[in-house]
Parts: structure tokens; C-alpha cells; sequence
């Protein structure tokens, strides 16, 4: 054995028994590539190390994974433009996203278990005149529950991901991974099953509610927690589910404009209540009287009436289109002005 080589199977066994007293600092000769590959070899053996593999490599022969949870077709430069620009003043992709190599398709080399928005980005400014740029990719080798849990952890904290995504994708682990049994899949998440079970309830909101919404990324967990108790008993999610259908046709045709979600909640809140009787406001002073669509939601109120005049207040935010209000205002004017 040479005398390099005798010293590097000295390096490495020292290292590995790891002796109380430390070792000498090495001379320069000892700081060779024998040595470098010595103390490599060390730490990996104690576990001080954990070597990943990395590359660079052209996004178009990246496919993304079947359990991701992130909604690929809803990514826009608008939702990736702290990224992009980030990208741009980086000169390149800092932090590597999390792929496998698959070997079934021939169009693709590696498939994204998370790092969807860097890899829509990177593909964005490649089509965008930056063709140089490559995805940084770290490869793993994972099966689909540890593909999971590993996406999931790194995409708990982030900010860019919406609750709807994230609860639409523990709906669809509960029965791919954890057997439908919730109490197993909080444990092995890590989370309390409470926790978990509001993200489940999200998911299962039925499509009349969140075509409500202008987005359903606008979903929040806050918002399940006051949309839930609306959906029972059956005569109420009867009214809730048709609002909802109401308000998304609305929008369809260009008739309504995109509300808020918390103005969303409280309109299908409005259409839960048993519809009161549609009609002309009773004539009082009083500030009770409300003029309501055959569904529910307010139109106007009728805030008093005096001896030079009649006050009210048009509520267009509650859930009536334009149309609904230009009739009750026709019944107060017949009401209160009469032709004569």
C-alpha cells in the first residue's frame, strides 16, 4: 500500500472511531485530495453529511406529479411575479425543487414533487428571453405517501399556496395513502386531527359554494368555519346551494362584478334564512322594513318616513342583482308617489 493511501485509511478509521482526543491540525501536505475525500467520506459515515443530488436541467423535461398540490393550470406571472423577479436578479434558481427520476416516459426525465412555481417560472422566462436559464432540481427517490408528506411539510409554511389547494389535496391523500382513516393520516402528518378536519370540510364544500367565489383559491379556512353550519338542516342547503348558483351565473353574464369573500359568506348566509314574504315595506317609521328577493337577500330598507320625505337605504352588497333592486324601488314609488 502506497503511503498516500495508508494515510487516507488511517484518516478515515480515525474519523469514523472518532477518538476523545482531537487530532492535530494537518499540515498542508495532509490537505490533499486523498484527504478532502477522507473527511467527505467521515461525515457521511456519521451522518454529519446527507449527499443530494443535484442538477440543472431543461423544465420541458419535468412532468408534474399526479399528487401535487399545488393547481399548476391556476399559476400566472401575476402569481409568480416575486418569483420571477427574484429569478431575474438571482441570475439563477437558488433553491432547488424536489423531483424523481421516472424512466416510463419517454417525453419527460423527472417528475416535480414540489417546486411547482419555480419550475413554471423558470419555464416562464426561458419562453420570455432568458433561454439560458436552467431548473435546479434535487433527486430523490420517494414512493407516493413519502412524495406526500415531503411536499406537504414544504409547502405547510408558504404563504403562495392557497388553503383550498392544500385541503383539496388531503381529501385526495386520505383515501390514496391513510385508508380514509383521518386519525392515521394526522399522525403520521403530524397535526392535530381537528386541524386536519376543517381542511377536509374545505375540500368537501359542494362546487355550488365555491363557484360562488370569483376564485376558489379566495377560500380560506375562516370562511368553512361560518359556511358549514349553513348547509344543514336540508331546507337551508337548498337555499345556500341555489344563491351560490345564482351568484355564479351572475358573474358568468357580466350582471355582477367580483365580490369580496367575507361579502360572498354573507350573502349565502342571507339565503339561508326561510325567505320572507317578498313586498311592499309597511308603512312606519321605523327602521325595519326590509324589501327582499323571492330568495332571501335584501334589496333596500326602509329607514323612516316623515312629513316632507322617505328614507332609504339600497343595499346592493347583499346579495340582489340591479334588476331586483330597480323593482323594489318601482313598488316604493307606487307605494309612496303615486301616479296620478
Amino acid at each position: 500500500m502506497s503511503a498516500k493511501n495508508r494515510t487516507f485509511a488511517a484518516d478515515l478509521a480515525g474519523a469514523i472511531e472518532a477518538p476523545a482526543d482531537p487530532p492535530a491540525r494537518p499540515s498542508r501536505l495532509g490537505m490533499g485530495v486523498l484527504a478532502g475525500r477522507s473527511t467527505r467520506l467521515a461525515e457521511l459515515a456519521t451522518g454529519s453529511l446527507v449527499n443530494r443530488a443535484t442538477e440543472l436541467v431543461d423544465p420541458a423535461r419535468c412532468r408534474m406529479w399526479h399528487g401535487h398540490n399545488r393547481d399548476y393550470a391556476g399559476l400566472s406571472e401575476e402569481r409568480c411575479r416575486d418569483l420571477i423577479d427574484s429569478l431575474k436578479a438571482q441570475g439563477k434558481q437558488e433553491v432547488p425543487a424536489l423531483v424523481r427520476r421516472i424512466r416510463d416516459d419517454p417525453d419527460f426525465d423527472f417528475e416535480v414533487i414540489s417546486g411547482a412555481r419555480r419550475h413554471w417560472s423558470v419555464s416562464w422566462l426561458r419562453s420570455h428571453n432568458y433561454p439560458d436559464f436552467r431548473f435546479l432540481v434535487e433527486i430523490r427517490e420517494l414512493t407516493d405517501e413519502e412524495a406526500f408528506r415531503l411536499s406537504d411539510i414544504e409547502n405547510r409554511a408558504r404563504e403562495d399556496i392557497s388553503d383550498f389547494e392544500r385541503a383539496r389535496d388531503y381529501l385526495r391523500a386520505l383515501d390514496a395513502y391513510y385508508g380514509g382513516k383521518q386519525q392515521d393520516m394526522a399522525e403520521r402528518i403530524n397535526v392535530s386531527t381537528s386541524w386536519l378536519s376543517r381542511y377536509l370540510d374545505l375540500a368537501r364544500l359542494p362546487a355550488e359554494v365555491t363557484g360562488a367565489f370569483a376564485s376558489p383559491h379566495d377560500l380560506g379556512i375562516k370562511h368553512v368555519t361560518q359556511i358549514k353550519p349553513l348547509l344543514k338542516p336540508e331546507d337551508r342547503r337548498d337555499r345556500v346551494l341555489a344563491e351560490g348558483h345564482r351568484i355564479a351565473e351572475a358573474r358568468k353574464r357580466g350582471d355582477d362584478v367580483a365580490r369580496a369573500p367575507a361579502d360572498v359568506v354573507r350573502m349565502l348566509a342571507a339565503a339561508a334564512e326561510a325567505p320572507k314574504k317578498t313586498g311592499s315595506p309597511k308603512r312606519t317609521g321605523k327602521a325595519d322594513a326590509t324589501v327582499r328577493t323571492a330568495g332571501g337577500a335584501e334589496v333596500l330598507r326602509l329607514d323612516g318616513r316623515g312629513r316632507t320625505g322617505v328614507t332609504l337605504t339600497l343595499l346592493p352588497k347583499a346579495g340582489a342583482t340591479r334588476a331586483d333592486a330597480e323593482r323594489a324601488l318601482g313598488e316604493i314609488l307606487d307605494r309612496f308617489w303615486p301616479t296620478s
